[in-house]
């Protein structure tokens, strides 16, 4: 059922086809910016692995991956949920060094998704990961990266202003960086997405660390799947938008787990079998190296710059009669 908010006075400030140009300069200019900035080289990805490799993404568990069955190899297939752990397998198969990485278009469907504004069954993002070494598995590299993307975001939205000066966007480079349980201490009687709220639209950029565990309340802040991210070294990267009146995600991020935090956060997610999948069992015997990553959603990214209200203006994807009737009353042109 959609969940579709019109803002009061909402109007686009471009047209489908204005739209469509401007979608094309934010993806060739972040990208460029990207690629340099963390020294990355972009790579062949696949839509979909096998059900038996371990390799996607489990999200919150409760996801169903979209699955079908291929005759010639005798087993299944599952259109991917992300490239999280596909990207560590493929740094260490393509043979990639300390301090280089590679990105990627990542395209998944994630049929479960609840449609709103923000989300849709349909997720395009930029995939990265880098090699990193074990003396870099730290908070400091981390944050410096998080600055790092926060920087490319915002050269960004300078350029795009270059030829649509009439944008009303503005985005705070200067980033608040706050744990989760920091953010609990502070609006214990808020849930998770309204401490979130509350804090971006105070520091309008922030970077919300360490997301997956249990908190003091013996609740999470979020849910992580316990197979990538290292619970204790991530983080996702969020701006305020002033349209929607929320805090709006960017990218999800973090470095990757090590034999021993994949092997605690298994136990604490209760899926130890995991442990005897392919992927598993290279990180367990020190097969795969020491990386960090994330994902950028490309569509969330065109949103924010283009000040848009709602996903479906900036990508083509299926949505429902409710979201598709009040979005053409409120002239919200989806794509």
């Amino acid at each position: 059922m959609s969940k579709t908010y019109i803002p009061k006075g909402y109007s686009t400030k471009l047209s489908r086809y204005e739209t469509q140009k401007a979608i094309s300069l934010i993806k060739s200019s972040f990208e460029k910016r990207l690629r340099k900035a963390l020294q990355l080289q972009r790579v062949s990805a696949p839509l979909f692995v096998t059900s038996n490799s371990g390799l996607n993404d489990n999200l919150n568990g409760t996801e169903r991956p979209v699955s079908f069955d291929i005759p010639e190899i005798g087993g299944d297939a599952q259109v991917v949920h992300s490239l999280a752990k596909w990207k560590r397998l493929a740094l260490y198969r393509y043979g990639f060094e300390a301090d280089t990485g590679l990105y990627t278009d990542m395209n998944a469907i994630r049929r479960d998704e609840e449609l709103d504004n923000l989300h849709s069954v349909y997720v395009d993002q930029w995939d990265w990961e880098k090699v990193i070494t074990a003396e870099n598995r730290n908070l400091g590299t981390l944050q410096e990266t998080v600055k790092d993307i926060v920087d490319c975001i915002c050269d960004t939205l300078d350029r795009v202003k270059e030829d649509y000066p009439y944008l009303p966007v503005k985005l705070k480079r200067e980033i608040s960086f706050v744990t989760s349980q920091e953010l609990e201490d502070m609006y214990p009687a808020l849930s998770g997405k309204e401490r979130e709220n509350a804090y971006l639209k105070q520091h309008k950029t922030a970077c919300i660390m360490q997301i997956g565990g249990l908190l003091k309340s013996g609740n999470k802040h979020d849910g992580r799947a316990p197979d990538y991210d290292d619970w204790d070294l991530n983080c996702d990267i969020l701006f305020w938008h002033p349209i929607l009146e929320c805090a709006f995600e960017i990218s999800s991020m973090g470095i990757r787990v090590s034999a021993e935090s994949l092997t605690a956060q298994l136990k604490a997610a209760g899926c130890e079998n995991r442990a005897q999948l392919p992927f598993h069992q290279m990180v367990l015997d020190g097969t795969l190296p020491y990386t960090m990553g994330g994902g950028i959603g490309q569509s969330r990214l065109c949103m924010l710059l283009l000040g848009k209200a709602h996903i479906g203006e900036v990508q083509v994807s299926l949505w429902d009669a409710d979201t598709q009737s009040c979005c053409e009353k409120a002239g919200i042109n989806l794509l």
